[in-house]
């Protein structure tokens, strides 16, 4: 398929590996630029952290995670109904994958079960 744009002739070579461009006025200059295949890769990194502490609904949590290319690790902890604290460490990579470690704290004093109506 050819195509015409701003008085030049784009002709393209089929699955775009060669492209000529001529002067529709029959100038007789013409460029060919090969398409060149770039790959870039970039490790994978971020990190994250989040929490919630709403009393009324009772729902307390929070997390917080990193990955530096194929390694990730984080942990969250949320807040039972009973009081108590389940928190867990965890890592995750191709060669030992995944692992967790789950700690509970008995549940502080003072808190209170609330139950809601709807």
């Amino acid at each position: 398929m050819d195509l015409k744009v701003r008085g030049y002739e784009i002709a393209s070579a089929g699955h775009g590996h060669e492209i000529a461009l001529s002067e529709g006025h029959g100038g007789g200059h013409e460029e060919h630029y090969e398409d060149e295949h770039v790959d870039y890769y970039a490790p994978p990194k971020y990190a994250f952290k989040y929490g919630v502490n709403d009393f009324h609904t009772g729902d307390v949590k929070s997390q917080h995670e990193t990955r530096e290319g194929d390694s990730v690790k984080g942990q969250y902890s949320l807040v039972e109904p009973d009081g108590s604290i389940r928190t867990v460490d965890y890592t995750a990579d191709k060669h030992n994958g995944f692992n967790a470690v789950v700690h509970k704290t008995a549940p502080v004093h003072g808190h209170e079960e609330h139950e809601y109506h709807h």
